[in-house]
């Protein structure tokens, strides 16, 4: 157990450090092809940082185990807004543009909603258990290309002033080998910490559903923590919140959406209606919150990271 701790140490340490990095690096290439930096949180950054849940996803659905896929994503998208941007909010209010407000929430509080409708097939239906099928996976993947279509919008919105193009911490093309590599990294270290905080617990003989819960939904969510606290203390507020709204968006059309249409339907026991509420919730007061006064504050963070408790209370002791 002792390597274990060890491991887990400096998968952090590289986690940190590469995530520093990866935030200098991502607002220096918007900058230098000055595309808005929004646009680079949302894909580059929140596409590459999930990468995690992309394995762990299409590894437990092609193994026929869609409970630990939705637990993932589920948890992934619950963790992503109570508590990492309440973490980041609470260390420093994150303001919040408002293109972002019109049209960036309200597109991922579309995508959770329709999300969260298509999991209460019971509710619809009591005599059918909840199933998640390629039909509704497929509506998914549709509400994904609308997405795109949005980012290929924002692609043309270059900026018009020139003294743009001198600002940025690096050039072009070091900032590309500098994404490339942080991203590496982060995939790499936040495989390590999953691992060694799996054995750890293991060792320790902690109940499977509280390692998976734990260790695996806010382990592999240890990229998008990391990138958005350093991003709001440096306040870079779009790459703070655009990296979770991308990475959300991103979880739950294609983590979860793309390996149920390729492998087949899969039932979803385990999972009720609180977890549906979480889900939509999450969203929902993100909007809310957002929309109030173009930020969300401290007061706001607080309140996420206390839903953020509760939550987790219920989920490992109920």
């Amino acid at each position: 157990m002792l390597l274990d701790i060890v491991l887990l140490l400096v998968g952090f340490v590289i986690i940190v450090k590469s995530s520093d990095v990866l935030v200098d690096a991502a607002s220096s290439l918007a900058l230098k092809l000055r595309v808005p930096k929004m646009l680079i949180a949302l894909t580059i950054v929140s596409f590459g940082t999930c990468a995690p849940e992309v394995a762990i996803s299409f590894r437990s659905v092609a193994n026929g185990d869609g409970v630990m896929a939705f637990a993932n994503v589920i948890g992934s998208c619950i963790v992503n807004v109570f508590l990492i941007i309440g973490l980041a909010s609470f260390i420093r209010p994150i303001k919040v543009r408002h293109a972002t407000v019109k049209k960036e929430l309200p597109l991922l509080l579309i995508v959770t909603t329709v999300f969260s409708i298509l999991m209460l097939d019971a509710v619809f239906n009591p005599l059918t258990p909840n199933t998640f099928s390629r039909r509704d996976s497929l509506v998914l993947i549709l509400l994904f290309c609308m997405f795109v279509l949005y980012l290929v919008g924002m692609l043309f919105k270059r900026s018009k002033k020139d003294e743009d193009i001198e600002k940025g911490k690096y050039s072009s093309l070091i900032s590309c080998v500098l994404l490339l590599i942080t991203i590496l990294l982060i995939i790499y270290s936040s495989d390590l910490i999953v691992n060694s905080a799996k054995n750890i617990a293991s060792a320790l003989n902690i109940s499977e559903k509280a390692i998976t819960m734990t260790a695996i939904v806010i382990g592999t969510s240890l990229p998008e923590m990391i990138m958005t606290v350093i991003s709001a203390r440096k306040g870079e507020f779009d790459m703070a919140i655009g990296n979770i709204i991308g990475t959300n968006i991103f979880n739950i059309c294609i983590v979860l959406g793309l390996p149920i249409l390729i492998f087949g339907n899969i039932v979803l026991e385990g999972f009720g209606f609180i977890d549906i509420l979480a889900v939509f919730l999450s969203s929902f007061l993100l909007f809310v919150f957002a929309r109030s006064e173009r930020e969300v504050s401290k007061k706001e963070g607080t309140i996420m990271l206390i839903v953020f408790v509760l939550y987790y209370v219920y989920m490992l002791f109920f």
